[in-house]
C-alpha cells in the first residue's frame, strides 16, 4: 500500500486539507500522514470550514511534528510550497506543491486553495492507484 506524507510548516492548513482529501478519495487504499516543522496548536479554522463545506471534518485533527520516521515510512513526500526542508532518503519521491498559505486568510481566500489541493490530490490518487 503506498504511503504519502504531506508537509507544511504549521501542519494546520494546506497539509491537513490535503491529508483529509486524500483519505476521502483513497478509501483506505493509501496510507496518509501529515506533519509540520513547527506545528501550530490547532487546525486553521478557515481550512476546517472550507472542508466542512464538502462534508469533511478536520476539527479533531492535531498538528504533528515532522519526524525522520515519517519521511522514512513514506513513498511520496509532498511539501506544500512553504520552503520546508525534509530529510532526504534515497528511493523516496519528493514533490513540492506551490500553494498559497491559508494562515490568516478568510474563507473566500481559502476556497481556491482547497480547490487547487483537491485537483492535485485527485491526480495523485489516479497516479498511485491506476499505475
Amino acid at each position: 500500500m503506498p504511503e504519502v506524507l504531506f508537509v507544511c510548516v504549521h501542519n494546520a492548513g494546506r497539509s491537513q486539507m490535503a491529508a483529509a482529501l486524500l483519505q476521502h478519495y483513497a478509501l483506505g487504499r493509501i496510507r496518509v500522514r501529515s506533519a509540520g516543522s513547527e506545528p501550530a496548536e490547532k487546525v486553521n479554522p478557515a481550512a476546517a470550514q472550507a472542508l466542512a463545506e464538502w462534508g469533511l471534518d478536520i476539527t479533531a485533527e492535531v498538528p504533528a511534528k515532522l519526524s525522520t520516521a515519517d519521511v522514512e515510512a513514506s513513498d511520496v513526500v509532498i511539501t506544500m510550497g512553504c520552503g520546508d526542508t525534509c530529510p532526504i532518503f534515497p528511493g523516496k519521491r519528493y514533490l513540492d506543491w506551490d500553494l498559497d498559505d491559508p494562515a490568516g486568510q478568510g474563507i473566500d481566500a481559502v476556497r481556491p486553495i482547497r480547490d487547487d489541493i483537491d485537483r492535485r490530490v485527485r491526480g495523485l490518487v489516479a497516479e498511485l492507484l491506476d499505475s
